[in-house]
């Protein structure tokens, strides 16, 4: 599950990035690590390359595109972009990512979406606290020294040209997020839907201060813990944690919006509405903190739904006197329920899904396998015949020929889905083919009008020779459009959007494609075994035949 974030920088001193990238810091001041010596530490492992820089260093190029274009010279200037893509930790093992591989998919996103832009490209194997997940830095100068095309999260001519500024804005968020999850499924790789948030919004800097203030906790706790004093608090939590923690205390008991105030207010917490939206004001602040901020539980339409869920559940208990509930009778009774509940078949898909291949225990001798690995076979043959027959049972197979049925069903359903899964991928591509044309067409629109407003032939030949890149670009978008058979051109907003919901619906299908390939795998593993378990049965009648 690839992970995508952006961080943006008035540090005038370029080479502080390079610094960061290439050697150790710590995880929480952010301060560069010295040996004993007092010099910095080399990180262990990192692939780093640079774009648009010539023979130069990064630093030095930026400086001297700055001093070239006038850009960046005043302290509330921003002078880079940081955006950062973090994969999964299970990439490595279940796909194959490798710091390698992972440097190449940096190099090249930064390449489509970041062109004319002078950048460091930086992969680290290993994220904060050692948590296994390969990540790519991408660090870009916020000036642009080349003119580039129009690219879809750009909505003004500025955005295009050389010795402009790069804007990360909303928009571009959402489709910089979007292109990650095109390259995870395009790689094979874990993701997850970056277009919609979790419920619990965490930015960036309330992470930190939760990572700080627990260190601190647990520092003070080891201090009270050597003087053999009890520790106040073990968990460390945010002034937003907190309050997240009021707010569901609140929600989960109140009927309507005037007692959802009220409990909240006995807390010294203010509830502000303005314009549709909440925000909530604490006593140790002055500044009221938005709903937004908090998550998605915590705005005014689903504080709402809950309120409305909660009164209709009062209603229903005020109607509907509670059961009785039912005590046992006695002791054996009492006793007999907790044996029924422990020896009650377990239901969970996780442990009913957890089926391997039986290990053919006679090949694996032919092949010179020793004494212990044939006793690992037999426990592990055990192991697989029960979770084999416990799945076959629950599906309700009563015969391999239902299991066959059953596994030709999931083979056919799993064709369709990546035959559609297929066809949206390529519906989604000539999409965006179609955009990068659109997009093109329109930006030669001024050199287009600027011709028909030419009054003589002369001038429209002296126009069209001194624009002729512009009309270069035009021609080639209306040859690709006469050539699909396009006649009207749409707004390039609703192409945007068009394409935004072609992609979800082929993360749609990519997340159905997976469930039924997991279903069918499951299913021949289980065919596979019962095949195995079948054959060894004439073997061990005979056996006994033998004994009597």
């Amino acid at each position: 599950m690839a992970t995508f974030k952006h961080i943006s920088s008035k540090n005038a001193d370029y080479g502080a990035a390079e610094q960061y990238l290439t050697f150790e810091h710590d995880e929480f001041s952010m301060k560069p690590t010295l040996d004993e010596n007092g010099r910095l530490v080399l990180r262990e492992d990192y692939r780093i390359s640079s774009l648009n820089c010539g023979d130069e260093d990064f630093a030095i190029a930026c400086m001297r595109s700055n001093l070239k274009y006038g850009k960046n010279q005043k302290r509330e200037d921003v002078k880079s972009h940081h955006y950062i893509i973090s994969f999964d930790p299970r990439d490595a093992q279940d796909n194959g990512l490798t710091v390698d591989r992972a440097q190449e998919l940096g190099e090249r996103y930064c390449k489509e979406h970041f062109p004319g832009h002078q950048a460091l490209v930086c992969t680290h194997p290993d994220g904060h606290n050692h948590s296994g997940n390969i990540h790519v830095h991408i660090v870009i100068n916020s000036l642009r020294i080349e003119e580039v095309p129009l690219l879809p999260y750009m909505d003004r001519p500025a955005d295009t040209k050389a010795g402009c500024k790069h804007r990360c804005t909303d928009a571009a968020m959402e489709y910089l997020k979007a292109e990650v999850m095109e390259m995870c499924h395009r790689e094979n790789l874990y993701q997850i839907d970056l277009l919609h948030g979790s419920k619990n919004r965490i930015t960036e800097r309330e992470c930190w201060a939760k990572r700080k203030g627990q260190a601190a906790l647990d520092k003070e706790n080891a201090s009270l813990a050597a003087k053999g004093e009890p520790p106040k608090q073990s968990k460390f939590e945010t002034d937003k944690e907190k309050l997240r923690r009021a707010i569901r205390a609140a929600l989960s008991s109140a009927i309507s919006f005037e007692d959802f105030s009220g409990k909240l207010l006995q807390q010294g917490i203010t509830v502000k509405e303005s314009r549709g939206r909440l925000s909530y004001l604490t006593p140790d602040r002055t500044k009221p903190i938005t709903a937004r901020k908090l998550g998605d539980d915590f705005d005014r339409a689903a504080v709402l739904e809950t309120l409305t869920i909660n009164a209709q559940n009062a209603a229903r208990a005020a109607e509907k006197p509670l059961p009785k509930q039912e005590y046992p009778r006695s002791i054996k009774d009492r006793l007999q329920r907790n044996k029924a509940a422990i020896n009650a078949p377990k239901n969970d898909a996780s442990q009913r899904g957890a089926v391997q291949r039986m290990v053919d225990r006679e090949a694996k001798r032919a092949e010179g396998k020793g004494a212990g690995y044939d006793r690992w076979a037999a426990v592990h043959n055990l192991k697989q015949m029960a979770a084999t027959m416990s799945i076959y049972e629950e599906s309700g197979f009563s015969s391999p020929k239902e299991l066959e049925a059953a596994l030709a069903a999931a083979n056919t359903e799993l064709n369709s889905v990546h035959a559609k899964l297929k066809a949206a991928e390529s519906t989604l591509r000539e999409k965006k083919d179609f955009q990068k044309q659109l997009l093109a067409y329109i930006k030669t629109k001024p050199a287009r009008n600027g011709l028909k407003a030419q009054k003589t032939e002369k001038a429209r030949k002296a126009y069209r020779e001194q624009n002729e890149s512009d009309f270069i670009i035009a021609e080639a978008a209306m040859r690709y459009f006469k050539s699909h058979g396009i006649t009207e051109l749409p707004a390039s907003k609703a192409l945007q959007a068009e394409i935004e919901q072609l992609m979800r619906e082929k993360n749609a299908l990519y997340n159905d494609y997976r469930e039924k390939r997991e279903r069918t795998t499951q299913l021949q593993t289980v065919k596979s075994n019962i095949e195995q378990i079948l054959r060894r049965e004439p073997e061990r009648g005979k056996g006994r035949e033998n004994e009597r």
